[in-house]
């Protein structure tokens, strides 16, 4: 009897949501999927996803990404200022992203990419997937009333969160079969009151992103979700936490995923089997629910 052949890979897009420091928690996805030797076809990134996204597609490894997270501070990014627009200035983000992402163009990467902007005049979503990379990327991060809009091509964008908290439809329209989604959204009717500025504005955004969900998970065959809930926007010293948030979020949601790309388990060796064991003498951990 002749064996069925073994269904074909199904190309993978990941969509990396926005969330500032909070978005450090992609690291722990990124550093699961490469662990269990499961390839990604395509990325597209908003905000500080589109930050993290060029640095994966240019090369740079999980690990490599977590060691920089680590050390990364809000003034490497922006510096305080004061103008119409804005409470900083994103200038910083161009050597940022000269030392971390090191490549100029997009078609210079080694995994395609999308990056998304809003035109801050029409509201319309703005997807860059060719040329110059550090614009886009400073537009997708230009978040309202900290930094000011940022100039691409003659049009004044801003933060892709509006346009796409998660861009999942760019990767529909790049090729991708599977698009899973990243989301980092602390539930915010259980946030603390706002103690400054950025904070409700961080708040009116957690909540008109909650509102619009349905527009990008549409377009999301899988939904992964870190639990950020008490992790503030500027919270880069927590790195660490965020990241095995990230890993805990993607473990629980690894059987599922494998499913629908048609992976096979990964072989458990006996050295891992025997670690990953319960022992005897206290009882057995609570398997984490599924994404």
């Amino acid at each position: 009897m002749v064996a069925s052949p073994r269904p074909r890979r199904r190309k993978l897009g990941l969509a990396l949501g926005g969330g500032f420091a909070r978005g450090i928690a992609h690291i722990g996805v990124l550093k699961v999927l490469e662990e269990e030797k499961i390839p990604i076809d395509f990325v597209a990134g908003t905000s500080v996803g589109s930050i993290i996204g060029a640095a994966y597609c240019a090369g740079m490894s999980a690990k490599e990404l977590e060691e920089v997270a680590r050390i990364a501070r809000f003034r490497d990014f922006a510096r305080w200022t004061l103008s119409r627009y804005g409470f900083c200035a994103s200038d910083r983000m161009v050597n940022f992203c000269a030392r971390v992402v090191k490549l100029k163009n997009f078609e210079d990467l080694k995994i395609p990419l999308a990056v998304t902007a809003t035109n801050v005049r029409t509201g319309e979503a703005v997807v860059f997937t060719e040329g110059p990379l550090v614009d886009p990327m400073r537009a997708s991060c230009a978040y309202p009333g900290m930094f000011p809009p940022v100039e691409v091509d003659g049009h004044a964008l801003i933060d892709g969160m509006l346009a796409y908290a998660v861009p999942t439809t760019p990767l529909r329209e790049m090729g991708a079969e599977c698009v899973v989604g990243v989301y980092l959204c602390a539930h915010w009717a259980q946030q603390p009151a706002p103690r400054n500025l950025f904070e409700v504005i961080g708040q009116c955004f957690l909540i008109a992103e909650a509102k619009m969900c349905d527009l990008w998970k549409k377009d999301a065959d899988f939904l992964i979700e870190p639990d950020i809930d008490g992790f503030a926007f500027d919270c880069f010293d927590r790195a660490k936490e965020l990241i095995a948030s990230g890993e805990e979020a993607t473990r629980a949601a690894l059987p599922g995923l494998r499913k629908l790309l048609n992976l096979p388990e990964m072989p458990v060796d006996s050295e891992t089997a025997a670690l990953s064991a319960p022992s005897l003498s206290s009882p057995s951990p609570q398997p984490s629910p599924a994404v």
